[in-house]
């Protein structure tokens, strides 16, 4: 089957793969784009996965302010090379990560950073809620997992819905820069400051 260009350039903008990997993920799909699109993030999922333990020593720093610098931002991403890291698209990468961190004003980058003490503060505050809702003892410790899960969803920047597109996660983002690049990339460490904030 001949697949058309702009097929593979419209699957390669939805899934940040590589053309070839794109066209042969739509041969197989038979030119189905929803198809081609999940055998993509499977493979890449594989790869990603493959690669998660290469060190990534290289990267960039990258500043976002908002609001007349009432909001600011400053995120260290990384890769294995400097030649990912002088790319367009690496600082692309980089500037969204910023941008949502901006937006959703995480706390952790993923759910293993979570200091056990909050975690345990959070199954209590969930624990005690159930139990004064007078739920049945059976289902107290369903809903304390649930509640713990939302609220790692809510914190931690990998498990957020991304801010351009919610049917992803900043994980599945990572994931995307990952396959493109071929190299490891991980977000090491954030802050964001917001004027007037509380000081703890």
């Amino acid at each position: 089957m001949s697949i058309p260009a702009d097929l593979v350039k419209q699957l390669r903008q939805r899934t940040g793969a590589g053309v070839l990997d794109c066209r042969n993920a739509l041969e197989e799909a038979q030119g189905d784009m929803e198809r081609a699109e999940a055998l993509i993030r499977v493979k890449g999922l594989a790869k990603a996965a493959g690669k998660a333990g290469r060190p990534t020593r290289d990267g960039l720093v990258d500043l976002y302010s908002h609001g007349d610098g009432r909001l600011g931002v400053m995120v260290e991403v990384n890769c294995e090379t400097d030649f990912v890291a002088r790319t367009s698209e690496f600082r692309k990468f980089a500037h969204e990560m910023a941008l949502q961190i901006a937006s959703n004003s995480p706390l952790w980058v993923s759910s293993e950073d979570v200091p056990a003490e909050i975690l345990e503060r959070e199954r209590e505050l969930a624990r005690q809620k159930a139990t004064g809702d007078g739920k049945q003892e059976k289902v107290i410790e369903q809903i304390v997992e649930g509640r713990l899960e939302k609220f790692l969803n809510d914190h931690c920047l990998l498990r957020q819905p991304y801010v351009r597109d919610e049917q992803k996660t900043v994980s599945e983002i990572v994931q995307q820069m990952i396959v493109a690049t071929g190299e490891n990339v991980t977000v090491r460490r954030f802050q964001r400051w917001e004027v007037g904030e509380t000081l703890e």
